[in-house]
């Protein structure tokens, strides 16, 4: 599993485990809304005191006794929030918080239980992230004839600014090409045919991998390559006269790389509780998750010794003052003792 933070967002379309700390950091634009411990992960971790943490993109849980234990669930895999009675292991028969979630053709259900007596503050946060992130899908998914105009005007977004507006734009996915108008803000591109507003294109920064100008058959067009994960569109457009296809390129470019570097995902809250933590407080402490540091446990040595070539000779045993007799070499970062540690989970 390779990912980065720069390129194609994953953090809010991908439910995983067991991450190592790169990627339990923030991307550019992702932020917290909220922070609450002690959670449990009553399914999947029974009896393990951990850490929530709700972002724009994602819910984050992680043990606090062992932080490499942890999941990632997007908000895009979300199916439903609830509340379920369940058994917990460190509180017994109470509510808890019930998601389901769907990631490629797997589902899952997931339950976190509060252990802080009376509190639902994890529910709160989790169905109200949740809530604005489905409200703002303009912001990152691309849309075909959708109501984005209305009386040849675009219905703005609450954090979008027009940059360009351009007539005579011709949208090429025809044999004989549309003429429309093509508006460019801070945080998407669309077009829309003069004749028939309804026949339009929002497409938001998020789902843009490349935008350049090459040759087709109608001359020299403005050429947009969409990310695979937003359909892996390619959607040409000319401009009338041809020579201003130049400046709409840099424009274009630059307005898609400052996107890049500050991403703007629309996920908007306001919380009237005085008591949820700020974003800016949080990162560092979420830094602090930290992947092992040294001392690996006896999970990870076991997938270690399974992973290892068969081919490989074996190594004579040595001796090990720890135990008193003779072992086979240890693997490269693991000790005895971290072997033999129990963890608890106060």
């Amino acid at each position: 599993m390779t990912k980065n933070k720069t390129g194609a967002v994953w953090e809010d379309r991908e439910v995983l485990f067991d991450l190592p700390f790169a990627y339990l950091k923030l991307r550019p634009g992702e932020k917290i809304f909220d922070r609450i411990e002690p959670i449990e992960d009553t399914k999947g971790n029974s009896g393990t005191k951990g850490r929530m943490v709700v972002t724009n993109l994602r819910i984050i849980w992680h043990s606090l006794a062992s932080p490499r234990i942890n999941l990632s669930i997007g908000l895009n895999c979300i199916l439903t929030t609830n509340t379920k009675v369940v058994n917990s292991g460190l509180r017994g028969t109470t509510q808890a918080l019930n998601v389901l979630a769907a990631y490629k053709t797997n589902k899952y259900e997931f339950i976190f239980t509060n252990l802080s007596p009376n509190c639902v503050r994890h529910y709160t946060s989790v169905a109200g992230v949740h809530k604005a992130y489905t409200g703002s899908r303009l912001y990152r998914d691309l849309k075909l004839r959708a109501a984005i105009i209305h009386n040849k005007q675009l219905r703005m977004l609450p954090l979008e600014k027009i940059a360009l507006l351009e007539h005579s734009i011709w949208n090429l996915s025809s044999d004989s090409g549309n003429l429309g108008t093509l508006i460019i803000t801070n945080v998407r591109v669309v077009w829309f045919a003069d004749i028939n507003d309804a026949f339009n294109i929002s497409m938001p920064y998020i789902t843009i991998e490349s935008v350049n100008v090459k040759d087709s058959k109608f001359g020299e067009a403005l050429v947009f390559q969409v990310r695979k994960t937003s359909g892996g569109y390619v959607l040409g457009f000319r401009a009338d006269p041809r020579d201003r296809l130049r400046s709409l390129l840099t424009e274009l470019q630059a307005l898609h790389q400052a996107y890049t570097e500050k991403p703007i995902f629309g996920v908007e809250l306001n919380w009237n509780n005085d008591n949820t933590r700020h974003s800016d407080d949080d990162i560092e402490e979420l830094e602090e998750i930290g992947e092992p540091r040294g001392e690996m446990g006896p999970n990870l040595y076991l997938a270690s010794q399974l992973a290892q070539n068969k081919e490989e000779s074996e190594s004579p045993p040595v001796y090990s003052s720890y135990l008193g007799l003779a072992i086979e070499p240890l693997r490269e970062g693991f000790t005895l003792k971290s072997l033999f540690e129990v963890q608890t989970t106060s």
